[in-house]
């Protein structure tokens, strides 16, 4: 990424600053956390809090076990992660027993969070998980919830103080989409890159003359300026003609007792072109089979959303910073022995 003059450093401060008021930041925060300094959501998560003068334990990589065993260790007052980092301590045994009364309140990005592990957290934490939506071209948090706000379940939040965010219309970016209409989440203001160094044909695609990035998220928002994610657009699977998006599938199914994690991905097809394959890790000790989990399916989504395929699997392809890394799905598929379907 591009930024002129000292621009870097100044968006630096002001999505730091953002994040510490945004959240509630002071300093007598203890947070823990894997999420790596390289990325922007560790650094903001990071930095935030070492400038309301609180302190964060580091991991050097994300563990389940130990980060349970860090929150009691150091009474930590909040934990942050992506939604996977969740789900896999929610998954542990030791989870039951633990005593993570201490959090106050956690973060949650990266990618949409299905609601059914928001929920789970918070009922065996009684700390909020606020859910916040950026990306590196936008030097951070563009758009999350205030740590006092009422919850608004399944939206990212508003947009940060001094960034606009509007829904673009699939058919016409100039056009906005209406209220509740699915299109292309964009931003706006000072916190935008300038354009991707040396590389003026990838900034143009990214970046409106006007000023307005394209996120490459589909969202819709409502009349009170909360946005609420679907999926990536390059993530959409098209089956026989219709588009199908995997994390709707993911939040359906991730709301089954027995369902541990899930990821959404596209298998070729000779007749539709792409199916969704499902890929589950269960729960300790669940017997749980296609057929249950297909049957689940069917009775919360549309027939041809549900997965023509279901695979169950010990663990699933993450990225450095623990993301579901959705492109690794069909290889890591290749590799896995023993795959029941």
């Amino acid at each position: 990424m591009a930024w002129r003059g000292d621009q870097g450093s100044r968006q630096s401060r002001r999505r730091i600053a953002g994040s510490r008021y945004r959240l509630g930041r002071h300093h007598g925060d203890r947070v823990v956390t894997a999420l790596p300094l390289s990325h922007v959501y560790g650094n903001v998560a990071v930095n935030s809090t070492l400038l309301a003068g609180g302190t964060v334990v580091l991991m050097d990589r994300f563990r389940a076990a130990a980060a349970i065993d860090l929150i009691e260790k150091h009474r930590a007052t909040m934990f942050e992660g992506v939604p996977a980092m969740y789900a896999m301590m929610l998954a542990v045994p030791q989870i039951a027993a633990a005593d993570i009364s201490s959090l106050s309140r956690c973060t949650v990005g990266g990618q949409v969070t299905p609601e059914a592990t928001i929920q789970r957290w918070q009922a065996r934490s009684g700390a909020p998980l606020i859910e916040l939506w950026g990306m590196t071209e936008t030097s951070g948090v563009a758009i999350t919830h205030a740590v006092h706000a009422p919850a608004v379940p399944g939206s990212a939040g508003v947009a940060m103080p001094g960034v606009q965010v509007r829904i673009a219309s699939l058919t016409d970016v100039r056009r906005n989409a209406a209220y509740g209409e699915q299109g292309e989440l964009m931003i706006h203001g000072p916190i935008v890159m300038t354009g991707y160094h040396q590389d003026e044909a990838a900034t143009a695609a990214a970046i409106e003359p006007d000023g307005w990035l394209h996120s490459g998220d589909i969202a819709t928002m409502d009349d009170t300026g909360h946005v609420f994610v679907v999926d990536r657009l390059k993530d959409t699977i098209i089956t026989a003609g219709y588009n199908i998006y995997p994390a709707e599938i993911e939040r359906v199914l991730a709301d089954h007792p027995e369902v541990a994690q899930v990821a959404v991905g596209p298998l070729p097809h000779a007749v539709k072109g792409e199916i969704a394959c499902a890929y589950v890790v269960r729960t300790p000790g669940s017997s749980l089979d296609a057929d249950a989990l297909d049957g689940y399916a069917r009775t919360r989504l549309a027939a041809y959303k549900c997965p023509r395929l279901i695979r169950f699997v010990t663990n699933l392809p993450t990225s450095s910073t623990g993301k579901v890394t959705r492109r690794d799905l069909q290889s890591f598929d290749e590799r896995i022995a023993g795959v029941s379907t």
